[in-house]
């Protein structure tokens, strides 16, 4: 009798089908909880001798300009003006900056392509809707993207780049900062095509957009809401940008009516969920704790 790989295994395994994820039944969450360390191990299998061993991300997918400026600052934080001075405020509490190469987004497109015809199971994005095109990203998420490739570049993200900039413009959230979740979403005009207005348990966002230069869509912009001013203002996405905001600064995500959309959505927030409260005082945080990463384990509480 042949015995299967965890690779062949987690091929071969029945899966929930999707009115089962949404309707949140037992049997769903019994079956990312029973398989967890069968698709660990395919994953760690397709890494390996799959075809995510000739697929390589790594720190040359961010933009030169916030690389260069974000390494200077982790070496002596008092640089870190500069990786500020690449934060443009587009709406009150919402920053953008280019944040990966355009030129270099072909290469983590092309490694979340293989890792979706890697034909694993993996749980997508089922909040307040389903996203058939995305998938979990953080480890205490069930059926996350468990490939150790995709996970030392989600850590360097998480830790490196998206915590210090989170605390350089949001001082208020040192403190709820330790716990860090993420996904992936695709918009396509044919399938899911927007998300309604919604704030998010996050003490901070970031919404980093994937597309390749030339891969155009139409609609498909962010709403925001501000609830001081009742101003609503409507942003658009261009390859390699990134929106960063508190996670209480209501939007939604417009409809999408021609093409396809795709990013990684990032949250921060504090243990057990904790965040914030809207309008807490902003403490004025010495630059040399911000470029630190915190030593609080994950508490493996997972939004959704």
């Amino acid at each position: 009798m042949t015995v299967q790989s965890p690779l062949e295994q987690a091929r071969a395994i029945p899966r929930p089908s999707r009115e089962a994820m949404l309707q949140r039944a037992p049997t769903v969450q019994n079956f990312w909880n029973s398989n967890t360390a069968l698709f660990e191990n395919a994953w760690a299998e397709w890494d390996e001798t799959g075809e995510g061993r000739d697929l390589k991300i790594d720190t040359s997918i961010f933009d030169p300009a916030l690389r260069s400026a974000v390494e200077a600052a982790w070496a002596d934080p008092s640089a870190e003006g500069a990786v500020r001075d690449l934060w443009t405020e587009v709406f009150p509490g919402v920053y953008e900056a280019q944040f990966f190469d355009p030129a270099k987004i072909a290469d983590l497109r092309a490694y979340m392509a293989a890792a979706t015809n890697a034909d694993i199971p993996v749980r997508p994005p089922y909040g307040i809707s389903l996203n058939r095109g995305g998938a979990m990203l953080d480890p205490r998420s069930e059926g996350y993207l468990a490939a150790p490739g995709f996970q030392a570049f989600y850590g360097t993200l998480m830790n490196q780049y998206m915590r210090p900039v989170s605390l350089m413009l949001f001082p208020d959230i040192m403190g709820f900062d330790t716990q860090t979740f993420g996904f992936s979403i695709q918009w396509q005009a044919d399938a899911d095509t927007s998300l309604r207005a919604h704030t998010d348990a996050s003490s901070v966002t970031l919404n980093i957009n994937l597309n390749l230069p030339g891969e155009e869509f139409a609609g498909s912009g962010v709403r925001f809401f501000d609830r001081e001013t009742r101003q609503v203002a409507e942003l658009n996405f261009a390859p390699g940008k990134a929106l960063i905001h508190h996670g209480s600064v209501p939007h939604e995500s417009m409809p999408i009516t021609e093409g396809e959309r795709s990013n990684f959505v990032l949250w921060l927030y504090g243990e057990g969920g904790q965040v914030p409260y809207f309008g807490a005082p902003k403490p004025d945080i010495p630059a040399a704790e911000r470029w630190t990463t915190p030593d609080a384990p994950s508490d493996g509480f997972a939004p959704f």
